[in-house]
C-alpha cells in the first residue's frame, strides 16, 4: 500500500488541485452568474456547466494524444490552457465573457489522462487502492471546496476565487515536473486497426459505463444549479452561509464513498451500490424540489451527495478495468466526454427548467432521469468477471504470447516490461487460469 501510495499521490494531488479550483466556484457560480449584466437562469445554468462542453469535445481528443505523445507533455497542455480561462473567468464583466472564459477553462481537459497514467503506474489487481488514494485527495479538496467558497466568494468576490484556481493550475504544473514518476514501459501486441478509437465502442460494458457517466454527471450539475440558487431565492441565505447546508453534505457524502469502495470493488457489489447511489439522488431531488423548510432541504442536500460520492471510487476504476491496455486513455476519454456532456446539458436544461417550472420541474426532470437509469444500470455486469493473471518471464514464455488470441475468454494481454511479467485480462465464465498459464508456461 505505501509503494502505490507514492505513486498515485503527486498524480492524485494533480486532480485535487484541479477539481478544488472547479469545485471552489460552483458552490456559489449560479446565484454569481445571475446578477451578472445580461444573466438569465438559463444562461447561468450554462455558466455552471459550459466548461463541460469543451471538455467534451477535447476528453477523447486528449487521451488518444497522450498515448501517442505521453502522458505528461499531454498534462502540461492541459494544465497551462485551464490557468488561462481561470483568468478570464476572473476579469469577466458580464455573462457571455464569463461563459468565454468556462468554455477556455473545459479546454484544458486532462482528467482523462490523469487517470489513465494511474492505470499506468498500478497493477490491475491493485487499483482498487489507488482510485481510493486518488478519492481520498478528491474528497478532501472537494469538501475544503464546498466550504472555503461561500466564505471567500461571499467576503471577497467569485473572481478572487477564480484568481485562485489559476494559481493552483501554476501549483499542479510544479508537482508534474517534480514529483511525477515515469510510467512503465508497456508492450502490447495490437495492430494500428485494432487501437482506433471505433473499437472503445465495442465492448457493451464499456458503452454501458459511458451512459452512466451521462446521468451521474448531469444531475451533479443540476444539483450545483439549483442549491444555492434556492437558498437564496427560498431561503434567504447570503452566499457566507451557503456552508451551513455544505459542510453536513459534504461530511455524509465522503463517509460514503468507504462502504460503496469496499462493496463495489472488494465484494463484487457495484450494480447493487450503483442502484442505492440511484435511490439517494432521487430522493435528494424530491425533497430538494417541494421542501418548505431548510432542514429538510439540507437533508434532501445531504442524501444528494451521499448518492454522488458513492459513484466515485467506482466509474473510473470500473473503465480502466474493462478496456484494453492500448485503449486506456481513449476509454476513459470518451467516459469522461459522457460525463462532461452531462455537465453542460445539466446545467442549460437544469437552469432552462427552473426558469420555466420552478424547482418542481426541475425535481420532476431529474426523478424522469433517475428512472431511466435504474432500468440501464439493471443490464449491468460487473467487471469482477474479469480476472487478472500476472506471469513472470522467468516461468513463462512471452513469445507464445499470440497464441492467446486463439483461446475464447481473452480480453486483453500485454507486457510490463519495467517488471518483468506478462499482464492476461480474461472472463473467468469462459475460461480458467490452469489453461492461460499451461499456453505460456516454459517447457
Amino acid at each position: 500500500m505505501k509503494e502505490i501510495f507514492k505513486k498515485v499521490l503527486p498524480l492524485s494531488m494533480i486532480v485535487a488541485l484541479r477539481f478544488f479550483g472547479l469545485f471552489i466556484v460552483l458552490s456559489v457560480l449560479s446565484q454569481y452568474a445571475l446578477g451578472m449584466p445580461g444573466g438569465t437562469a438559463t444562461l447561468a445554468g450554462m455558466a455552471v456547466g459550459g466548461y463541460a462542453l469543451t471538455q467534451a469535445l477535447l476528453q477523447v481528443p486528449y487521451g488518444v494524444l497522450s498515448d501517442k505523445i505521453g502522458r505528461k507533455k499531454t498534462l502540461l497542455i492541459g494544465l497551462l490552457i485551464f490557468a488561462a480561462g481561470s483568468a478570464v473567468c476572473a476579469m469577466s464583466s458580464n455573462i457571455y465573457m464569463l461563459l468565454f472564459g468556462r468554455f477556455l477553462q473545459g479546454a484544458g481537459a486532462i482528467g482523462s489522462v490523469v487517470t489513465a497514467m494511474i492505470a499506468d503506474h498500478v497493477r490491475e489487481d491493485q487499483r482498487a487502492h489507488a482510485m481510493a488514494v486518488m478519492g481520498m485527495t478528491i474528497a478532501m479538496s472537494f469538501a475544503a471546496a464546498m466550504i472555503i467558497g461561500p466564505i471567500v466568494g461571499g467576503f471577497y468576490s467569485v473572481s478572487a476565487l477564480f484568481w485562485l484556481t489559476a494559481v493552483l493550475a501554476v501549483a499542479a504544473l510544479a508537482i508534474l515536473f517534480t514529483a511525477v514518476p515515469e510510467p512503465p514501459s508497456i508492450v502490447h501486441s495490437y495492430s494500428e486497426e485494432e487501437a482506433k478509437i471505433k473499437h472503445v465502442f465495442r465492448d457493451k460494458d464499456l458503452v454501458r459505463m459511458y451512459i452512466t457517466f451521462l446521468f451521474h454527471s448531469s444531475t451533479m450539475a443540476i444539483a450545483f444549479f439549483i442549491i444555492p440558487v434556492v437558498m437564496k431565492q427560498h431561503f434567504g441565505l447570503g452566499a457566507e452561509a451557503y456552508w451551513k447546508v455544505y459542510l453536513p453534505a459534504v461530511f455524509f457524502g465522503i463517509i460514503a464513498m468507504g462502504p460503496a469502495a469496499v462493496f463495489g470493488e472488494k465484494y463484487n457489489k457495484g450494480k447493487e451500490v450503483f442502484l442505492a447511489s440511484i435511490a439517494f439522488v432521487a430522493a435528494a431531488f424530491a425533497l430538494m424540489g417541494w421542501a418548505t423548510s431548510l432542514f429538510w432541504f439540507g437533508v434532501g442536500a445531504t442524501f444528494f451527495f451521499i448518492g454522488f460520492n458513492m459513484f466515485e471510487p467506482l466509474l473510473q476504476s470500473f473503465v480502466s478495468k474493462f478496456a484494453k491496455v492500448h485503449q486506456k486513455g481513449a476509454a476513459l476519454g470518451v467516459a469522461n466526454t459522457f460525463a462532461y456532456v452531462g455537465i453542460f446539458l445539466g446545467g442549460a436544461i437544469g437552469g432552462y427548467a427552473y426558469e420555466h417550472f420552478g424547482r418542481g420541474g426541475v425535481a420532476i426532470l431529474v426523478l424522469t432521469v433517475t428512472f431511466v437509469w435504474v432500468l440501464w444500470i439493471i443490464g449491468m455486469r460487473s467487471p469482477g468477471v474479469r480476472d487478472n493473471l500476472f506471469l513472470p518471464f522467468e516461468h513463462y514464455d512471452k513469445d507464445k504470447m499470440d497464441a492467446l488470441k486463439r483461446l475464447n475468454g481473452i480480453t486483453d494481454f500485454y507486457l510490463n516490461e519495467t517488471e518483468a511479467i506478462i499482464v492476461v485480462k480474461f472472463d473467468h465464465d469462459l475460461l480458467d487460469e490452469d489453461t492461460i498459464r499451461g499456453v505460456l508456461l516454459k517447457r
